[in-house]
């Protein structure tokens, strides 16, 4: 993912986009996102315009009214403006269009999913200026699918690095749903490139 500056919200854009009031106006949703002053919540950076279809697949493909309508990433600030931020958290609401089977939503994009808001660790890091603006591909993902992610609801996922080795990065997601039931986990290694690309 390449990080731009010109895609970076300002703190009242963030407040007030609507991915944010949507999952604000769902009561276990707006639990995580106001728990505490320090939460940072915003339309997730792959859902802001880019040139040259960059993002593309989240920004443009499914984003649409019955695939992905909302999304939003958020994390607890450190007292550390320079300190690394090693867990965000997402919420996606699922429309039909993400189906595999009727009402779940396709192993493939749960992986996406799961990629995606890995990413976003790198992203957030970007934005704050704590990491260097170089991009992360990832190496593997491994996903482990343990009960079926319903498609017509909004998901929780929560995504942490685990360890860092020079320009190694691996993370650990899981998608839940809104009891916390764990529905699906990954585990990835991201590689910061040695340049822009």
């Amino acid at each position: 993912m390449v990080f731009s500056k010109e895609c970076k919200m300002t703190p009242q854009e963030a407040a007030t986009s609507p991915d944010v009031l949507h999952f604000k106006s769902i009561p276990w949703c707006a639990a995580h996102l106001t728990s505490s002053p320090a939460v940072v919540a915003a339309r997730s950076f792959s859902r802001r315009p880019k040139p040259n279809y960059t993002d593309a697949l989240i920004a443009q493909t499914l984003n649409a009214p019955d695939a992905i309508p909302y999304y939003a990433t958020f994390y607890t600030a450190p007292a550390d403006p320079r300190a690394l931020v090693t867990e965000v958290g997402a919420f996606l609401t699922l429309g039909p269009l993400v189906n595999g089977w009727r009402g779940v939503c396709h192993g493939g994009i749960v992986m996406t999913i799961l990629d995606e808001v890995m990413g976003q660790l790198a992203t957030v890091n970007k934005e704050r200026e704590v990491m260097d603006d170089i991009p992360l591909m990832t190496a593997y993902l491994n996903t482990k699918f343990i009960k079926p992610v319903k498609t017509g609801t909004t998901i929780y996922v929560a995504a942490k690095f685990v360890k860092q080795e020079e320009r190694k990065y691996w993370s650990e997601a899981e998608v839940q749903d809104e009891n916390g039931n764990v529905l699906a986990k990954g585990e990835a290694l991201f590689i910061m490139l040695r340049a822009k690309l």
